[in-house]
């Protein structure tokens, strides 16, 4: 699906002058908050970015003020993974 975004010139020019490729910011714009939402998942975002690692999403959600949720039964499952391997 291609997906077009009509815009005045003089807003266009304004956006524009922030630097970068204007289409572009506005797919990770709205990849972002979809990913916020939770319509979207990491391997989604992956594809559509055309990123090759995961560092690259953490990277790109990080960028875009998305932050993980990790909870306190996540950090003991991370203790406890980390007390078999003899850390």
């Amino acid at each position: 699906m291609e997906l077009s975004l009509e815009i005045p010139d003089d807003v266009a020019r304004r956006l524009s002058a922030a630097g970068g490729d204007l289409s572009r910011r506005a797919l990770e714009a709205l990849l972002a908050e979809e990913y916020k939402r939770g319509h979207l998942t990491k391997p989604d975002l992956r594809r559509l970015l055309g990123f090759e690692t995961s560092d690259q999403i953490d990277s790109f959600l990080k960028a875009h003020d998305v932050w993980i949720d990790y909870t306190i039964e996540d950090l003991d499952r991370e203790r406890a993974s980390l007390r078999r391997l003899g850390f």
